[in-house]
Formats: structure tokens, sequence, C-alpha cells
């Protein structure tokens, strides 16, 4: 299986200035192609080919006198740029043939130069050393290896990010490391105020780290608002907006990669909800605060170390009534205010804390366990309401 490996890098003052005109020879050639097939749809002609578009935006673009200066960077980036393009281009034709699983898939759009600036390298185009990295027409870029490339990468993506920083990413075709099978399975309840309860009764609380900051944000963005758009200070306090989002996702993504990973080397099968987060984003009250969890990255995270580990991760429907369940009898008692933090089961007499109840019957639809008792008659349960601060662990403004 392949794996990214991505490490920090320290250009210096010459590199940036060549990686910029690399970046922005990447982006030129993008653009352009991008341009000329937008163009040809609306003549009614066909979109060229992947061959087409690199010799006539890149091989002859380069003999021309307003793009003569593509030639002063490696032509490998140039050439994987309409690479991604063309594969962008099948992922959308795919999507909307119905090909292709999951959400429907825009078409590619045009690069901007104020996002983040990519740029890949394959064999041929660069070189791993001790210390520094050698990149084509770039040179040797200071490294810090946080940690060791278990083999010889396939290609490199180089990375500058909003915030100035410089990154490289490395593929690297990996074995998957299997680790020694338990009896252990939980499920996973994913909320908002406590961000995982398990199937056992352990409740995770996330970090919230924009939810802790949102003061320093309001400051920084009034005082980037006040500024002249394109002036020296305008750019000035969009880097501090910048560097401050930057280490909110840093604070983020290293709470999820240590929680992914102590559930995958402690559970051989872990389950989780199919939750709708594009669509619960779309909730403004709850937006703000559904996106500073990260649940999407979070299950991306636990599907692929469970790959790479040797487990079993599923996924159930998201329509499974599983806080509406009693997790003893299998009694169902009907939508469930989102106030509702624990009710008590008419059928069974069991008292349920909502998402540790929910948990167990994600555990059970996924088919590692079953519920003792028979179902129960249809008989509406009493409630224990919450304060009026806590919030669902479930869709949006949905109940169940």
């Amino acid at each position: 299986m392949k794996a990214r490996f991505k490490y920090r890098i320290y250009p210096t003052q010459g590199q940036k200035t060549r990686l910029a005109k690399l970046f922005g020879c990447v982006r030129v050639v993008w653009n352009d192609s991008l341009a000329c097939c937008q163009e040809k749809y609306k003549l009614g002609e066909k979109k060229p080919t992947n061959s087409e578009l690199q010799k006539q935006f890149i091989t002859q673009a380069k003999n021309t006198e307003y793009r003569e200066w593509l030639s002063e960077v490696s032509a490998i980036p140039l050439q994987q740029s309409l690479n991604d393009l063309n594969q962008a281009y099948q992922n959308f034709f795919s999507s909307t043939k119905g090909k292709r699983k999951g959400r429907p898939i825009k078409p590619p759009k045009f690069k901007s130069r104020k996002s983040k600036q990519t740029a890949r390298f394959t064999k041929g185009g660069f070189k791993v050393g001790q210390h520094k990295v050698y990149l084509a027409k770039i040179g040797k870029l200071k490294i810090v290896w946080s940690r060791e490339l278990p083999a010889p990468p396939s290609s490199v993506t180089v990375i500058k990010d909003s915030d100035h920083r410089y990154f490289l990413s490395f593929v690297v075709e990996i074995q998957p490391e299997i680790l020694p099978q338990n009896d252990n399975s939980v499920g996973i309840d994913l909320g908002i105020k406590t961000f995982a309860t398990f199937s056992d009764g352990t409740k995770i609380d996330a970090p919230k780290p924009l939810k802790k900051r949102i003061k320093k944000l309001r400051k920084l963005s009034k005082s980037l608002s006040n500024k002249t758009k394109g002036s020296k200070r305008y750019e000035k306090a969009r880097l501090r907006v910048a560097k401050f989002h930057g280490k909110l996702k840093d604070i983020r993504t290293d709470f999820l990669h240590k929680l992914s990973t102590k559930i995958i080397r402690e559970n051989q099968t872990v389950v989780l909800e199919d939750l709708n987060v594009s669509g619960m984003v779309k909730n403004r009250k709850l937006s703000r605060a559904i996106s500073d969890l990260g649940w999407r990255q979070f299950r991306t995270l636990l599907e692929g170390k469970a790959k790479k580990y040797g487990r079993d991760f599923r996924v159930i429907n998201r329509w499974e009534p599983t806080s509406q369940t009693c997790c003893c009898c299998g009694f169902k008692g009907g939508k469930l205010d989102l106030s509702v933090r624990e009710w008590q089961c008419l059928n069974c007499g069991s008292k349920h804390d909502r998402d540790e109840n929910a948990a167990i019957n994600i555990l059970v639809a996924g088919g590692q366990s079953e519920t003792l008792n028979g179902r129960g008659g249809k008989r509406q349960t009493s409630v224990k309401l919450a304060v009026a601060s806590e919030t669902s662990t479930r869709r949006g403004a949905m109940t169940r």
C-alpha cells in the first residue's frame, strides 16, 4: 500500500524565489489548459487529450514569446500538473455517469496564487540525501527528518501553505504492519460537546482549538478588514490570520492522529456511524462547532490506519435509530429532542446515557454484539432534559 510522509523544509531566499517561479509556471500551465478545455466544451467540440495539451501548453508554449519562461523550471512538475488535470476530468466524467461512488464531483477549477501552492516531482526530478533533498532546477533543500523514510519514494510534492511554510510530501510503498489480533470491539458515537463516546462508556473530549481562541480570531479578522487590500499592511495582517489558522489545524490534526492510532491499536473491530457532515455544516447554528471537530478527517484516519495495521473498520447506515433504541431490549422509544441527554426505557426500565446508548447500538448494528432481550411494545419513554448549553451529538438539528 502507498503512504505519504510529510516533512518540514527550510529553503534559502534564492530557493524561495525559484520555488515561487515553479509554482507560478505550474499554475499557468494548468489554467491555460483548463481554459482551452472549457472553450472546446462551449463550442461543442471534444476535450483535447492529455498528450495534446502537453504538446500545446508545454512543448510549443516554450517557443513562444509570452511563455518562453516555462523553460526556466523543470518540465516534470509541468507534466504532472496536466496529468492531474486529466485525472480530475476523468473523475468528473465518471461521477456524472454514475460510475464513481460517493458524492458528485465538480469539474476542475482555475488555480489561484493566493491559495496553497504545490508542485510534484517524479523519479529523475529529485534525489534524497542524508540532510538535504535535491529538486531539479531548485537546488538542495534543508529538511528536518522527523522520522525515517521506510523505503525509497516514488514521488515528492513540494508544498507552500498559506502562512508561508514549506513542506515535502513523499509517496512511499509500504507493507501493512499487521498487529496481533485481540477480541476487543468498539462502537463510537461522535458528538459536539463530547467528541467521541465509546461503547464501553469511555468519553473523549475534543480540544476545540477554534472555540478556545475565537476572540483572538475576531481581533485578527477585524484588523485585516481595516487594512487596504493589496497594501503591505494588508499582507502582514493576512499572514497573521493564516498563521493562526495553521496553528488551529496543527492542534486538531495532532489530536485526531493520536486518538485514531490509540483506537486502532487497542481494538480489532471499530464501528462508526456514517454521518452526513457536508449536510450538517449547513446548519448555521452548529456549522462552526462541527467544523472545529474534524469528524470526516477522523473517519479517514481510522479507515487508513485500519488498513495499515490489519484491523476491521466498519461504517453503519446513517439512518439507524441508534439514539432511539434501547440497547438492553431493543425497544424503540421514538424521536428524542436534542436537549434530551438521558432517558429511561418504559419496556425494561433501563436508564440510558444518550451517547453511550448510541455507541452500544452502533456496535450492535456493526454485527459485533446482540441485544439482550426481544423487542418491546410501542410506548413512549420518559426523558431527562439537559441544560440549555448542551448540544446534540446527532446530525445537525435533526432528532432521533
